[in-house]
């Protein structure tokens, strides 16, 4: 298929084509990954190969000019990727997450569609820098005529290197309202606005996800989203989360898979002697059982953002997180077993075991983190609300 697509072709596309092109293209991505094994260096010939097949545009509506493809299909598509190139995969989805959440509120007549075009028009890369905010969110706004001057440093922000909008927030005190949550896009280009190459990880070292610097950037009124109590668990979330989540743990899913794909090839290879030692069919059971547990409640996560037909709640999102923590854990308990499996081959670096071994211990620091998700749903639970509100100086 022809990787330059007109916006006729783009509507005409079945899931089927963006999985051909997966294939396609995934080898020489599983290449790249073990040549960038021992370097922090972005993925960046890979996203360059996902902009010219549209893949960043894949999950916008066909009547914006996107791909129109599913949320569960994006799901499909970055658990693909993950086999080839983990890395790629979850920067993908941190894109893919924003890509859902616009499409959401576009879907039900509240703003989204400006940006989704953006997307769509120059093939876009959006950057999430939520993951460290939660919500409190961090750096210092100033009002000014027309707008804000914004001050803040946003590590975790995957993508950044590649990106073209930062889609970010920060902390205002209200002279009337006091301390508030301030949502808003920044294009890479604005001046004040740049990356510091700070990403040097144990897994996942080719997201590229380092600290947005923000120096004195205005931020016009006009461009402000969302003003929230800050501290505050806000309904905004419900939304976020439970579109988020399967597309973030859908990479890890990937990892798991790709991890016991490898030594079940192995186990299934090795002499007939060997084949029989007692303990291989016990621990490739473990790890059978690990992998059904992480894909099992990851479709559960799926189904439950339903393609986008889903009214928000709060205890929705508190499914999200519980199946979230599981996923997560379920997900390092397979590849642990898989390099077990492996012998020693699993623990050389020289191995995809190893690689895949580090990364899926990244999905751990994704919202919420298990402790924190405990309590969330422990405090749903006991009839109080999620979170407790902190207090601002």
């Amino acid at each position: 298929m022809d990787a330059l697509m007109d916006k006729e072709t783009l509507t005409q596309l079945r899931i089927s084509d963006y999985l051909d092109m997966i294939k396609e293209i995934g080898p020489v991505f599983a290449e790249r990954a073990a040549e960038r094994s021992e370097t922090d260096d972005f993925v960046a010939d890979n996203f360059a190969d996902l902009q010219e097949r549209k893949i960043f545009s894949a999950m916008v509506p066909h009547e914006l000019g996107g791909g129109g493809v599913s949320h569960s299909e994006m799901c499909t598509i970055v658990r693909m990727i993950a086999h080839y190139c983990p890395s790629t995969a979850l920067t993908l989805s941190m894109h893919q997450h924003l890509i859902a959440a616009n499409r959401f509120n576009y879907h039900r007549g509240n703003p989204g569609q400006v940006l989704l075009e953006k997307v769509v028009a120059g093939e876009l890369v959006l950057v999430s820098t939520g993951a460290g905010d939660w919500l409190d969110s961090s750096g210092d706004m100033k009002k000014v005529d027309g707008g804000y001057i914004l001050n803040a440093k946003k590590g975790f922000a995957s993508g950044s290197l590649a990106g073209n909008i930062f889609v970010t927030s920060a902390a205002y005190e209200d002279p009337e309202e006091g301390w508030q949550v301030l949502h808003f896009p920044v294009a890479k280009t604005a001046e004040g606005v740049s990356v510091e190459n700070s990403w040097q990880a144990m897994g996942m070292r080719n997201t590229g996800s380092h600290t947005a610097v923000f120096k004195d950037v205005f931020v016009p009124d006009e461009t402000v989203g969302l003003k929230r109590p800050r501290g505050e668990y806000h309904p905004v979330w419900n939304v976020i989360l439970t579109v988020a989540l399967p597309l973030i743990m859908s990479a890890y899913v990937g990892i798991a898979e790709a991890a016991a794909d490898i030594v079940k090839a192995g186990a299934n290879n090795r002499p007939k002697n060997h084949k029989l030692d007692g303990h291989l069919p016990y621990l490739l059971g473990e790890m059978e059982n690990s992998l059904a547990t992480a894909q099992v409640m990851h479709q559960a996560m799926v189904d439950i953002a339903n393609d986008f037909e889903f009214t928000p709640s709060t205890q929705m999102a508190n499914d999200v997180l519980i199946r979230k923590t599981v996923v997560g854990n379920a997900v390092i308990e397979t590849t642990t077993k898989a390099v077990e499996l492996s012998g020693g081959y699993g623990y050389l670096r020289r191995s995809p075991l190893e690689r895949l071994f580090r990364d899926s211990f990244a999905s751990q620091f994704h919202p919420l983190h298990e402790k924190k998700q405990h309590v969330f749903s422990g405090r749903l639970a006991m009839g109080l609300d999620p979170v407790e509100v902190p207090e601002f100086d």
